[in-house]
Protein backbone atom coordinates (compact mmCIF):
# COMPACT_ATOMS: atom_id res chain seq x y z
CA UNK A 1 0.00 0.00 0.00
CA UNK A 2 2.64 2.55 1.00
CA UNK A 3 5.06 1.67 -1.79
CA UNK A 4 2.85 3.09 -4.55
CA UNK A 5 2.14 6.24 -2.57
CA UNK A 6 5.84 6.66 -1.82
CA UNK A 7 6.92 6.53 -5.45
CA UNK A 8 4.84 9.52 -6.46
CA UNK A 9 5.45 11.30 -3.14
CA UNK A 10 1.82 12.35 -3.29
CA UNK A 11 -0.10 11.24 -0.26
CA UNK A 12 -3.72 11.71 0.61
CA UNK A 13 -4.53 13.40 3.90
CA UNK A 14 -5.55 10.18 5.66
CA UNK A 15 -2.24 8.47 4.88
CA UNK A 16 -0.30 11.59 5.88
CA UNK A 17 -2.18 11.70 9.20
CA UNK A 18 -1.48 8.00 9.75
CA UNK A 19 2.25 8.53 9.19
CA UNK A 20 2.24 11.49 11.59
CA UNK A 21 0.35 9.47 14.22
CA UNK A 22 2.89 6.67 13.84
CA UNK A 23 5.60 9.30 14.28
CA UNK A 24 4.01 10.48 17.50
CA UNK A 25 3.79 6.89 18.79
CA UNK A 26 7.45 6.44 17.85
CA UNK A 27 8.42 9.56 19.83
CA UNK A 28 6.34 8.67 22.87
CA UNK A 29 7.94 5.22 23.03
CA UNK A 30 11.26 6.85 24.00
CA UNK A 31 11.18 9.29 26.94
CA UNK A 32 14.26 11.14 25.65
CA UNK A 33 12.70 11.73 22.23
CA UNK A 34 9.39 12.76 23.76
CA UNK A 35 11.04 15.18 26.19
CA UNK A 36 13.06 16.73 23.36
CA UNK A 37 9.96 17.01 21.16
CA UNK A 38 8.00 18.74 23.92
CA UNK A 39 10.89 21.09 24.73
CA UNK A 40 11.51 22.12 21.13
CA UNK A 41 7.86 22.54 20.20
CA UNK A 42 6.80 24.18 23.45
CA UNK A 43 3.89 21.78 23.80
CA UNK A 44 3.13 20.89 27.42
CA UNK A 45 2.39 17.22 28.19
CA UNK A 46 -1.20 18.02 29.16
CA UNK A 47 -1.70 19.99 25.96
CA UNK A 48 -0.32 17.11 23.94
CA UNK A 49 -2.87 14.76 25.48
CA UNK A 50 -5.72 17.15 24.70
CA UNK A 51 -4.53 17.98 21.19
CA UNK A 52 -3.42 14.58 19.90
CA UNK A 53 -4.63 14.16 16.36
CA UNK A 54 -4.96 17.86 15.59
CA UNK A 55 -3.32 19.15 12.45
CA UNK A 56 -1.02 21.38 14.48
CA UNK A 57 0.39 18.49 16.53
CA UNK A 58 0.67 16.17 13.53
CA UNK A 59 2.60 18.81 11.58
CA UNK A 60 4.82 19.46 14.63
CA UNK A 61 5.65 15.74 14.85
CA UNK A 62 6.62 15.51 11.20
CA UNK A 63 8.62 18.76 11.41
CA UNK A 64 10.46 17.40 14.43
CA UNK A 65 11.33 14.16 12.64
CA UNK A 66 12.35 16.00 9.48
CA UNK A 67 14.79 18.22 11.39
CA UNK A 68 16.77 15.27 12.81
CA UNK A 69 18.10 13.12 10.00
CA UNK A 70 19.18 10.28 12.26
CA UNK A 71 15.79 10.16 13.96
CA UNK A 72 14.01 10.46 10.61
CA UNK A 73 15.95 7.53 9.17
CA UNK A 74 15.34 5.40 12.25
CA UNK A 75 11.61 6.13 12.17
CA UNK A 76 11.38 5.52 8.41
CA UNK A 77 13.24 2.22 8.65
CA UNK A 78 11.17 1.02 11.60
CA UNK A 79 7.97 1.65 9.65
CA UNK A 80 9.32 0.49 6.28
CA UNK A 81 8.86 3.92 4.72
CA UNK A 82 11.06 5.74 2.27
CA UNK A 83 12.49 8.73 4.17
CA UNK A 84 11.03 11.04 1.52
CA UNK A 85 7.56 9.87 2.54
CA UNK A 86 7.84 11.80 5.79
CA UNK A 87 8.51 15.00 3.82
CA UNK A 88 5.59 14.27 1.53
CA UNK A 89 3.31 13.69 4.52
CA UNK A 90 4.51 16.94 6.08
CA UNK A 91 3.87 18.86 2.86
CA UNK A 92 0.38 17.38 2.60
CA UNK A 93 -0.61 18.18 6.18
CA UNK A 94 1.08 21.57 6.16
CA UNK A 95 -0.85 22.50 3.00
CA UNK A 96 -4.09 21.15 4.44
CA UNK A 97 -3.52 23.02 7.70
CA UNK A 98 -3.07 26.29 5.83
CA UNK A 99 -6.34 26.03 3.91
Amino acid sequence: MLKSAQRGHSLDRELAETIAAQGLAFLTADPHHLQRFLALTGIAPGDLKRRIGTGEVLVAVLNFLAQDESLLLTFAASHRLAPETIGAALARLDAADGT
